[in-house]
C-alpha cells in the first residue's frame, strides 16, 4: 500500500480480506492515542456490537485486556485471562464462536498500538490464517505513520488553517506574501498526499504533529 495515498481505500481492500477470513465479523483500530484510534472498522453483528456497549463488556472481556497488554498474536482459545462475566460465552450466541487477537505497536518507549480481533463460527483459525491476519494488520499500522518531514512553517500554516482563518489573514499574521503561505500549504499537502489544506490541517492533526 502506498503510505498516506488513498489510506481508506486500502484499509478497505484489506477489510475484504479480512472478511474473507472473519466470517462471523471482525474489529480493527489503527495508531490508537488517547483511546482514540486514527482508523477504525468494526463488523461484528450489530446486534453484538448493541450489547457488548449496553453491558459494559469493554473492561471485562478478555481479547480486548490482551489486545491492550500484550504483542503478537493468539487464539481467543489461548488467552489465559479471567472471563467472570462469561463475555466469550455470550459472544458466541452471536456467532462468534472461534476467534484471533492480533496487537501491534511501535519500538519507541510511547510508540502507537494497532490491534484487530476476528472471528468465526465453525473452527479455530488456521496457523496461516493467523499469519495473514498479522501481516495484514501491520501493514496497516504502518501505513499511518506519520511523516517527520514538514517543517516548522508548513505546520504553523496547518494549524491556522485549522483554526478557521483565511489565506490573507494567515500572510498578514505570518508578515509574508499570499504566495508564500500558499506554497506553505502546497508542500504540505504534498507531504501529506492531501487533497485541500482543510485535509492535510485535519491529518495533521490525527497525527498529533499540529
Amino acid at each position: 500500500m502506498q503510505q498516506h495515498m488513498g489510506i481508506e481505500l486500502g484499509a478497505d481492500l484489506d477489510a475484504n480480506l479480512f472478511s474473507e477470513l472473519s466470517p462471523s465479523g471482525f474489529f480493527f483500530a489503527i495508531r490508537i492515542s488517547f483511546a482514540l484510534p486514527m482508523f477504525e472498522q468494526n463488523r461484528f453483528p450489530a446486534d453484538w456490537v448493541e450489547t457488548f456497549g449496553k453491558r459494559g463488556y469493554v473492561m471485562a472481556d478478555p481479547v480486548m485486556n490482551w489486545l491492550y497488554a500484550s504483542t503478537g498474536a493468539v487464539r481467543w482459545s489461548e488467552i489465559n485471562i479471567p472471563d467472570p462475566r462469561g463475555v466469550l460465552d455470550h459472544a458466541a450466541e452471536f456467532g462468534l464462536v472461534y476467534g484471533a487477537a492480533v496487537s501491534c505497536i511501535d519500538q519507541e518507549s510511547h510508540g502507537q498500538r494497532s490491534f484487530g480481533s476476528f472471528a468465526r463460527p465453525d473452527r479455530e483459525f488456521e496457523d496461516d490464517e493467523i499469519a495473514v491476519l498479522q501481516r495484514t494488520l501491520q501493514g496497516l499500522h504502518d501505513s499511518y505513520i506519520p511523516p517527520t518531514n514538514l517543517t516548522r512553517a508548513e505546520l504553523e500554516a496547518l494549524g491556522m488553517i485549522k483554526n478557521g482563518l483565511l489565506m490573507k489573514e494567515i500572510a498578514c499574521l505570518l508578515g509574508v506574501s499570499e504566495g508564500a503561505v500558499k506554497q506553505r500549504l502546497k508542500n504540505a499537502k504534498s507531504k501529506l498526499n492531501a487533497k485541500t489544506s482543510t485535509h492535510a490541517a485535519t491529518m495533521a492533526t490525527s497525527y498529533g504533529l499540529i
